[in-house]
C-alpha cells in the first residue's frame, strides 16, 4: 500500500460521495499524536476550514489496492469529535447518476481497514493498531 497525499488544492477533485467511514479509533492521545505527524510528514491538511469538532483532514489516494470495478481508491485520515475517523471508498463506487452503491468488495472493508491501520503505524510510527 501506498498513500498519495492529496493537497487542498485538489481536494475536492478527489473526495467522492462513495467515501465512507471504515472506522473510528478512541485510545486517548492518538488524535493528536496523528494530526501532529501527519503534519511533519505532510504539511497542512487537505481541508481549509476546520471545526470545533473536526479540525484536521488529510486525504490520500491510495496505490498498490484493487478496488475494482471503482478506477480509483481513497483513503481519509480526520479527528471527529475527539475520535481518529479513518474513511475510505473501498468496496465502494459511484454509478451512472454519481449515487454511491456497494461493489463486491464491501465485505471486505474491516480487511482493508486493518490494512490500513498497519499501514499508518509503520508510516508514522504511532499505536494506531489495536
Amino acid at each position: 500500500m501506498q498513500l498519495e497525499f492529496v493537497p487542498v488544492e485538489e481536494f475536492y477533485f478527489v473526495l467522492t460521495l462513495a467515501v465512507r467511514t471504515l472506522e473510528e479509533l478512541v485510545k486517548p492521545g492518538l488524535v493528536e499524536q496523528v494530526r501532529s505527524r501527519l503534519l511533519v510528514e505532510c504539511g497542512q491538511p487537505s481541508t481549509v476550514a476546520p471545526g470545533k469538532q473536526n479540525t484536521f483532514n488529510y486525504v490520500f489516494r491510495v496505490q498498490g489496492v484493487d478496488n475494482s470495478p471503482a478506477s480509483g481508491l481513497v483513503v481519509s485520515i480526520s479527528d471527529w469529535q475527539d475520535k481518529l475517523r479513518l474513511s475510505s471508498d473501498y468496496g465502494w463506487t459511484l454509478d451512472p447518476e454519481r449515487k454511491p452503491i456497494r461493489t463486491k468488495r464491501y465485505s471486505q472493508r474491516s480487511d482493508f481497514a486493518q490494512e490500513l491501520r498497519s499501514h499508518l503505524q509503520v508510516w508514522l510510527q504511532l499505536p494506531i493498531n489495536t
